[in-house]
Formats: C-alpha cells, sequence, structure tokens
C-alpha cells in the first residue's frame, strides 16, 4: 500500500523547496526500508503524518547551522528528515546494527545529502562536547538516552528526545535523576499544533556547563545497548 501524502502545499510548510528530496525519502521508506526491516508494513500508509512530517515537525527547535547527532537512528528518523527540511546543518546519524548503517548511506547518496555522514556505532563510543544538539526518537527511556546523548553535546546544548502523550510522566518520574545525569533544565514541547493532526511532542533536556563527566561516570561500563 502506498503511503497517503499531504497536499504539497503541506510538504512544503516543512521542507520548502526540497519537497522532491522529501518525497523521494518517503518512497525509499515505503519501499526498501521495508524491504530490509527497518519499517514495518502498517506503518506505510501514515509514514507522512507518523513519521515524516512528525518528525521535520521539531525542526525550528534547532540551531542554525548546528552540528546535530541523530543517536539510534534507525530509518533516518527523525536524523534524514531534518537533513532534508534543513540543509544548513551538519548532521551525523549514529547507528550501531550494519544493516541499517548500509541502508542510510545507501539514501544519503541517492538523495545527494553532503550534510549527512553516517557513523556505526553507539553514543558512548563517540567524542564529547562536540554537537550542538543531538536527537532521538522511539530509542529509549529517557533517562537513558539523557545519559547517552548529553555528553555528546556542548555545554549549554540540548538533547531533543521526540517522545509520545506520556512525555510529561516520563519527565516527572526523572526529574530527581536528570541533574545526576548533567541537566540544567528540561521542558516538554508541543510543535506543529495547528498544522499537524497531532503535535510533535519533544522533551528537551540542557546540559550544564559540567554536564559531561557525571553523565559518563552515570552510565560507568554498564554495556548498555541501544
Amino acid at each position: 500500500m502506498a503511503p497517503a501524502a499531504p497536499s504539497a502545499d503541506m510538504i512544503a510548510r516543512f521542507f520548502g523547496t526540497r519537497t522532491e528530496l522529501a518525497s523521494a525519502f518517503a518512497e525509499h521508506l515505503a519501499t526498501t526500508a521495508v524491504e530490509r526491516g527497518l519499517l514495518g508494513p502498517r506503518e506505510v500508509p501514515r509514514l507522512w503524518s507518523r513519521h515524516i512530517l512528525n518528525c521535520a515537525a521539531i525542526a525550528p527547535l534547532v540551531p542554525s547551522n548546528a552540528r546535530l547527532v541523530d543517536v539510534g537512528s534507525g530509518a533516518g528518523l527523525p536524523g534524514l528528515a531534518l537533513a532534508i527540511a534543513r540543509p544548513d546543518l551538519e548532521v551525523s546519524l549514529v547507528e550501531p546494527l550494519l544493516r541499517r548503517v548500509t541502508w542510510l548511506q545507501e539514501v544519503a547518496e541517492d538523495l545527494d545529502l553532503p550534510n549527512v555522514t553516517v557513523v556505526r556505532g553507539r553514543a558512548e563510543e563517540l567524542p564529547t562536547d562536540w554537537a550542538d544538539v543531538a536527537t532521538a526518537r522511539a530509542v529509549a527511556p529517557l533517562a537513558k538516552l539523557t545519559a547517552w546523548c548529553l555528553p555528546l553535546v556542548r555545554p549549554g546544548a540540548a538533547l531533543l528526545a521526540i517522545k509520545g502523550r506520556s512525555a510529561a510522566g516520563e519527565v516527572q518520574e526523572i526529574s530527581s535523576l536528570l541533574p545526576s545525569l548533567g541537566a540544567t533544565s528540561w521542558r516538554v514541547v508541543e510543535v506543529g499544533r495547528g498544522i499537524l493532526e497531532e503535535p510533535t511532542t519533544v522533551v528537551e533536556v540542557r546540559k550544564g556547563a559540567d554536564g559531561a563527566g557525571r553523565a559518563r561516570r552515570s552510565r560507568g561500563g554498564s554495556g548498555r545497548r541501544h
């Protein structure tokens, strides 16, 4: 079943003049991503509403000309969607599984996205304090995401974790833990309200000046997988 594409005007609201690239990405998701097991076939009819636009909606939260690291990128959500919507970004897609890495590389090459780099590995294997923003979607609970992602961003930068309707409850449950992971502030933000059928819920966790060390120590040598 083909994905139900929104109007050209709707796509342009998120992708500007790069609507053709966004449509080509949707085609990859509907075909090769499903064939290789990166996306379930039941997701195809709602690729745009549930996945592509849901991810592109967070673009206004990302600073201009930022270095963005997308942790657990999977099928390029949100990393590839943001790289298409925002050609000013330098996007690193981090993914440990080879078959996903191969697919991401093929799609980035096919779409001719020079602002995308695909990295096979885990967040804890990357250098610290280098990205301007980290993103993640459907990767892990917020406490784990914070521990994995805050060390990667520079002091004062943030993790943008796309979450569901239970985001506020999850934040409340771990609010006492977040400072020990290097966070100085956090909030739940809805983006795309009035445009999308269901707005995107994002948890923004901002890193303090000395957050990297605390977050690294909190993970220790646990060998967590993501």
